[in-house]
């Protein structure tokens, strides 16, 4: 087991404790809550080499302290905990869109300084896609704990070759769309670097061609898994709800999202988790999604 310390300067707003808060609360894969309140810690898949990893990340104003140990490629490591917190992305342009964009600013004062997390990579926004569907999240999120007890290590969810080796007994054709997810993470398909670098429509088409991953999932799979940080959800119901209640009825994101550019995920998830912690309608009690 190694360790790796690096410091990254994060360009525009960023509030670990909100982020923390927001993903303590992320019904889909809830951050384990930390004893030191100053620190955001997880242990995650690295899409390098998915070995296990562990990161514990600090904040000192405007710079990420990121601390990662684990037995594989702890630069790759480094890069991903960057990702999956959006500290790879140049922010100082999105005070602009809360100043053009009146709704915008005003949920960005009631969560300052959030920025998008919730999945360490696209596979795993991927494997959460699968399970979720057609049953209550609550279920979904039982079925996920169980693959992560009985066939994850370190507490992380089953590397790719190791779920593609699983017969596993779940609802419908799970376990057939599982392999396929799996089979894609293995091909190279579903990394966050991969994905980054395409146009998000083109990667969300290229997701699609996984069997199993419709067009809200692959939306998932881009926007939340792979961070990109510029792509409008066009199959949301819960986003078009929470835009039509802010900005009037028959409104929809096609209408306003473009002065969200080039923010228009981190405009859709900061819509999203207020819309949460107002009606809990996904995790119950619990605070964001």
């Amino acid at each position: 087991m190694t360790r790796r310390t690096a410091r990254r300067q994060v360009a525009g707003p960023w509030s670990l404790a909100i982020s923390r808060q927001f993903w303590e609360g992320f019904a889909p894969a809830a951050l384990p809550e930390h004893d030191d309140a100053g620190v955001l810690g997880s242990t995650f898949l690295t899409e390098r080499d998915w070995t296990p990893a562990t990161a514990s990340v600090r904040q000192h104003r405007d710079t990420a302290e990121i601390t990662v140990t684990g037995t594989g490629d702890l630069d790759a490591a480094v890069a991903q905990t960057a990702r999956f917190l959006a500290l790879d992305i140049d922010a100082t342009g999105w005070p602009v869109v809360g100043e053009r964009d009146a709704v915008i600013g005003a949920a960005q004062r009631q969560l300052p300084g959030l920025r998008p997390c919730g999945f360490h990579s696209p596979y795993e926004a991927a494997c959460w896609a699968v399970l979720s569907q057609r049953i209550r999240i609550i279920q979904a999120t039982g079925l996920r704990a169980e693959l992560v007890r009985r066939h994850g290590r370190d507490g992380t969810f089953p590397a790719p070759a190791r779920l593609r080796r699983l017969d596993l007994d779940l609802p419908g054709r799970k376990t057939e769309y599982l392999h396929a997810v799996a089979d894609a993470a293995l091909d190279g398909l579903l990394t966050g670097e991969h994905l980054r670098g395409l146009d998000a429509d083109a990667a969300i088409s290229a997701v699609q061609a996984v069997k199993g991953l419709g067009p809200f999932a692959a939306e998932l799979v881009v926007l939340r898994g792979a961070n990109h940080p510029d792509a409008l959800p066009r199959h949301d119901k819960r986003l078009l709800a929470e835009v039509a209640e802010r900005y009037g009825p028959q409104t929809t994101p096609d209408q306003v999202a473009d002065g969200w550019r080039p923010y228009r995920t981190w405009a859709a998830v900061l819509l999203r988790a207020l819309r949460e912690q107002r009606t809990h309608e996904i995790g119950g009690s619990r605070r964001s999604g």
